[in-house]
């Protein structure tokens, strides 16, 4: 119930669409936040996830592509999601199997909706501003320096690949 709750209060509290770009913020798995404003002037690769799926592999490409590229301004978000219902029971649980499979220490959110009219409000604003949401787990979102959204991609598109990296590159410091 706290956890609802707490959805509930960040769907009301983190609205994204500006001037400037996007803007968010993300409960994180931490506790505390994400804000997005904290990363203005860097590329942020946005991915949904999921711990039980077909592409769960995919998080040791999005810790790779973050270790190759941290020191250079990038920074990648994964939010775990349970809208295919593939994600483990609580976010603590979602933590330990990412750290202990995947040696993950990039920045990840708490077990958001990602799709759908209670998509947590950066899902609702990217689906607004360009149409694109996600179909499946790892979905990835390209967001430039400036907060606009530079790229999207379907899960099998795997971070590593040309494609993402070729968009991301020219985004580094």
């Amino acid at each position: 119930m706290l956890r609802v709750v707490a959805i509930m209060v960040w769907a009301l509290v983190a609205p994204v669409a500006q001037a400037g770009g996007l803007t968010a913020s993300f409960p994180s798995i931490d506790g505390g936040t994400l804000n997005l404003e904290d990363w203005r002037g860097r590329p942020v690769l946005v991915v949904n996830t999921a711990s039980n799926c077909g592409f769960t592999d995919q998080y040791a490409d999005l810790q790779a592509l973050y270790d190759r590229f941290r020191d250079r301004g990038l920074v990648v978000l994964a939010v775990p999601s349970d809208d295919f219902n593939q994600e483990l029971d609580s976010a603590s649980d979602v933590k330990t199997f990412c750290e202990v499979n995947f040696g993950l220490d990039l920045p990840m959110t708490d077990i958001l909706p990602v799709r759908g009219a209670g998509a947590h409000p950066f899902f609702r604003a990217v689906r607004d501003e360009t149409g694109f949401e996600p179909r499946w787990n790892f979905h990835k979102i390209l967001i430039d320096p400036e907060g606009r959204v530079a790229g999207t991609w379907g899960s099998g598109t795997r971070p590593l690949s040309g494609a993402i990296v070729s968009q991301v590159e020219p985004l580094l410091n």
